[in-house]
């Protein structure tokens, strides 16, 4: 199996906890956000159901700007092999 050694930003790191400290955050931008800061430090990658909540994120227009960016690091830490098929 591949791996992706790509790890999470300390720019999204930090938004990723803002959000989830945010009790206005809705549950599908705080998922997003336990993922990436799952990533931080870690060789931890993006298992398959949060790659695919995270690529409906990037393709619909009703999410925010900080919500897309939590969604393409958690797109950009996912397993290679996965992502080519």
């Amino acid at each position: 199996m591949s791996v992706n050694t790509k790890q999470t930003s300390k720019v999204v790191a930090t938004l990723a906890s803002h959000t989830l400290h945010d009790p206005k955050a809705s549950a599908i931008v705080k998922s997003l956000a336990a993922s990436a800061l799952s990533q931080t430090h870690t060789k931890n990658q993006t298992g398959a159901e949060m790659e695919h909540k995270a690529a409906q994120v990037l393709h619909s227009d009703k999410y925010s700007k900080d919500t897309k960016t939590l969604a393409a690091s958690v797109v950009a830490q996912a397993n290679k092999e996965r992502r080519a098929k």
